[in-house]
């Protein structure tokens, strides 16, 4: 998306869809923020993300649900084989490095889209 484009899209209203579409977003990245800590919300922001995609296909919030599910994957992954190995010391960077990471990820991804932008512009 060109320069002229993104600020078009921040000076031109949201259609209803865009709107729902970035609702629906910030919810999952809500849940996901909660989650960090609690663990469950984690769970609730990714499954909220997915059920969710398929409403914001075509909308300038699209690419937030691939962050979003995307984060949540690597997280979830990392994370198994960051507890597997804090019987090696080693897994406790691991699962440091994957939280700081995810925070990273989720507050760029809220930044972005409060701005009105794509995840990815």
């Amino acid at each position: 998306m060109s320069e002229l484009q993104q600020d078009a899209n921040l000076s031109s209203p949201l259609s209803s869809q865009d709107e729902a579409a970035k609702t629906n977003a910030i919810i999952a990245y809500g849940l996901m923020v909660v989650g960090i800590f609690t663990g469950i919300f984690w769970f609730i922001g990714a499954i909220w993300a997915m059920v969710k995609r398929s409403e914001a296909q075509g909308t300038i919030f699209e690419d937030h649900y691939t962050n979003i599910v995307k984060t949540f994957w690597w997280g979830f992954g990392l994370s198994i084989l960051g507890a597997i190995l804090a019987f090696f010391v080693v897994g406790y960077f691991i699962l440091l490095a994957v939280w700081i990471w995810s925070i990273y990820k989720i507050v760029k991804g809220l930044a972005r889209i409060t701005s009105n932008k794509a995840y990815n512009s």
